[in-house]
């Protein structure tokens, strides 16, 4: 048949949605010689929009199938509306991408400005979906005809502005690809940084903290600033890190991020600048596959003030990656890295996706992308997971467990700051 002697006929129905409709429509419609060219449908609050693009032969009965289509919508109590025209191939616009937006709340004014970013960029929103309603508001659109740097760029600006998460990453294989999670420990996996709760036991918390903070800003050399903090500790009892690991709390969400990952078989790592003494707990806690971390040095029960071996720095945290990658015979830009200080920065930039989490705004700007609200398994969006898919495969989990228990740790409550403790 000669593609350019067809025609198209656009049936758009709106109204309340229920068991059905799509079949009702469809059935008519297959009383007569037409084909289907395209069809998208979405329900939202319960409202059902359905749009059928189809394509006759000149010279078809049209009349007869817009009257079916009607008596259709009538007996629905439905709306309809139909349009015909020319089936005109269009072509495929370049520059295909994911654009994520993040908001708690998320009002029009931001939605405005991002769509109004992509507007001026020249590009087209093709579709969107929400992904999650809670604990942030997650909208995904997909969109096409802009250049990825020039529109990221744009759109980090506007979110600045707006006060929300704006993502934007390659459409298609290139984002499904990912398979290797590597992520800082310290005020990312888990709340706050294990150094400064053993200086706490140490009497040193202030110079401690002041030290640590200017670390992560990038002001000073990561790995002689983890041996000056370190030297504060020497003669404290080796029985503080007990304590210290019974008080570590993972950040919100954190359970519910692994979990999900490693049901779709993600090989997940934990890479610190903190110390084996607390991060191996958290290893066996979670499942995690690989880590590494610095090592404390003690002797006859004390803490000596040193570390064991190499320190693991922001280079190392890059090399760490990598090596984990080789070991999971997974390619670099198959890797997502998560962190929030300048000790990060080599590692979140050798990934294939790499997310500043909560971080230092030195970070922020370097990263991929940035998350800046307090739930670690929101980044599970920027992958494309919604939150229904999510609370799906628990509840799938728990009527599949034997007496109808769990087989995993309950989902991180949203409602309090302080996330699940992690077991010594």
């Amino acid at each position: 048949m000669d593609g350019s002697a067809q025609r198209t006929l656009l049936i758009t129905l709106t109204g309340r949605d229920r068991p059905g409709v799509t079949s009702r429509l469809f059935t008519t419609l297959a009383e007569f010689p037409l084909t289907v060219a395209d069809v998208e449908q979405v329900v939202i609050r319960g409202r059902l929009v359905l749009g059928v693009l189809l394509a006759y032969t000149e010279g078809a009965d049209i009349g007869r199938v817009w009257n079916a289509a009607e008596r259709v919508a009538n007996d629905l109590d439905m709306e309809i509306e139909l349009s015909t025209g020319r089936n005109k191939r269009t072509p495929k616009r370049s520059g295909r991408l994911h654009v994520t937006v993040l908001g708690a709340p998320l009002k029009p004014a931001a939605m405005a400005g991002i769509s109004g970013r992509i507007s001026a960029h020249g590009a087209n929103i093709d579709r969107i979906e929400r992904l999650a309603h809670t604990p942030v508001t997650c909208i995904e659109m997909d969109v096409s005809g802009a250049d990825p740097d020039a529109l990221r760029a744009g759109l980090t600006a506007e979110a600045v502005q707006q006060q929300v998460d704006v993502a934007v990453q390659q459409s298609g294989l290139h984002r499904r690809a990912k398979r290797l999670i590597v992520m800082d420990v310290d005020s990312t996996l888990i709340q706050g940084e294990v150094i400064e709760l053993l200086a706490e036991h140490a009497g040193c918390l202030d110079e401690v903290a002041k030290v640590t903070e200017a670390a992560m800003r990038g002001e000073l050399d990561f790995e002689g600033s983890l041996r000056e903090r370190v030297a504060l500790l020497a003669g404290l009892d080796a029985s503080a890190l007990e304590d210290v690991r019974d008080k570590v709390r993972l950040a919100a969400g954190a359970r519910t991020m692994v979990r999900t990952l490693k049901r779709l078989d993600y090989k997940f790592a934990i890479v610190s600048g903190g110390f084996t003494q607390v991060t191996d707990a958290l290893v066996d806690d979670l499942g995690i596959d690989y880590s590494a971390a610095n090592t404390l040095e003690i002797e006859n029960g004390k803490i000596t003030g040193r570390i064991d071996g190499p320190v693991i720095d922001r280079a190392g945290k890059a090399t760490a990656l990598e090596r984990f990658a080789r070991e999971a015979g997974i390619p670099i830009s198959q890797t997502v890295a998560i962190g929030d200080g300048a000790n990060d920065l080599d590692m979140l930039q050798a990934a294939g996706l790499g997310i500043a989490y909560n971080a230092k705004p030195v970070v922020r700007e370097a990263a991929d992308t940035a998350v800046n609200v307090p739930y670690l398994d929101t980044i599970l969006f920027l992958l494309g997971i919604s939150h229904e898919e999510v609370e799906a495969a628990d509840a799938l989990d728990v009527r599949g467990a034997p007496h109808g228990k769990p087989r995993h740790e309950p989902v991180d409550p949203h409602a309090t700051t302080e996330a699940p403790r992690t077991t010594p």
